[in-house]
């Protein structure tokens, strides 16, 4: 699709539905990392634990920046809902059809899926609104989207939300970057640039992303797609080195005696009713969906409630980490399935 036949986001009823598939697409990369993470032992896979660890804290940052940006537009961000859980494997959300998220282990297949997923856009690659080949060309279009109610509607009519509902903190730790209230054009333009920044490097000619690294302070952190190039290749970026260059630094070393071998885009149905490992995922979707239910409330006036947020993602990291020990049987492990429990079925 070129960006003649991309619809333009000229109305403010556009730019929300842009903005609640941003939300759905921050949050399309959650499941794969988590799997990814706790599939990998942090004693004996310290670095790849930091990294993945601190790409899944910006993640949950740019899914609370979506949220803040929709809500300064008068939107209301929905995020327990059926659709943020489609069955896996399925397409990145509005993208390009070819890029398949998938549930698995650490390894190639994950840091393969996860390259194209953050992939970044060419210097010179047009804005696509729908069907973008890249998130930063995605961005790229609400930026310009933003840029032109403002110019037509005035920024007063277009950030008409309320300021209440903007989140102000994380409570996370292990990522970089900052939660920006938005409130007009420029705090909307900080969010966006926060978002593709941390994920395909500022200018998109270099390879950080303007933060400084959360394990190591003295080094500066690199993008979010240059963080996956790092474990694909087993060496980190350097002072010096370009997305041409490929990194040079100190090798990053992976252990595969650390990774336990969970099965791929498992489902509840592959297992008995009541037994061990289906009743396990059905606890963890459980607490998966209360996880989404809790951020769905933070995001529509209830702040406080992030706390709670947090104490639900440490039980999803023990019940998942059960999980991958339990075998499945076939020489792998049982593993999260993320399948939606809808609110009247839920523990």
């Amino acid at each position: 699709m070129h960006a003649s036949d991309t619809p333009a986001i000229d109305t403010l009823d556009d730019l929300r539905r842009h903005l609640q598939w941003a939300i759905e697409l921050e949050h399309s990369t959650i499941p794969p990392y988590l799997c990814a993470l706790y599939s990998l032992d942090p004693g004996r896979n310290t670095e790849a634990v930091q990294v993945i660890g601190s790409v899944f804290v910006e993640e949950m940052l740019h899914l609370a920046l979506a949220a803040n940006l929709l809500n300064a537009v008068g939107g209301e961000p929905s995020i327990d809902a059926p659709e943020l859980l489609p069955a896996y494997p399925h397409p990145l959300p509005h993208g390009d059809r070819s890029v398949q998220v998938h549930l698995l282990p650490f390894g190639a297949a994950a840091l393969e899926q996860f390259l194209a997923v953050e992939k970044p856009a060419a210097a010179d690659a047009p804005p696509e609104s729908d069907r973008y080949e890249t998130i930063g060309q995605f961005y790229a279009a609400i930026e310009r989207g933003i840029r032109t109610l403002c110019d037509t509607l005035g920024e007063d009519a277009v950030f008409c939300g309320d300021p209440g509902r903007q989140l102000n903190e994380m409570h996370f730790s292990g990522g970089g970057g900052e939660i920006i209230p938005v409130h007009d054009l420029k705090s909307a333009l900080s969010a966006l640039a926060e978002i593709v920044e941390q994920g395909e490097g500022a200018a998109r000619t270099e390879v950080w992303d303007g933060d400084k690294n959360v394990y190591h302070p003295e080094r500066d952190e690199v993008a979010h797609y240059y963080r996956f190039v790092e474990l694909a290749q087993g060496r980190r970026f350097r002072p010096g080195d370009t997305p041409q260059s490929g990194p040079s630094g100190e090798p990053i070393r992976i252990d595969p005696e650390g990774i336990l071998p969970m099965r791929p885009n498992q489902r509840t149905a592959d297992y008995a009713p009541g037994s061990e490992i289906r009743t396990a995922q059905e606890e963890f979707n459980n607490t998966y969906c209360l996880l989404l239910y809790l951020l769905e409330d933070v995001f529509n006036g209830s702040p406080s409630q992030m706390r709670d947020a947090v104490g639900a993602m440490y039980a999803l990291k023990s019940q998942a980490q059960a999980l991958m020990k339990m075998p499945s049987g076939d020489g792998m492990t049982a593993g999260p399935t993320f399948e939606y429990v809808p609110p009247e079925q839920r523990n």
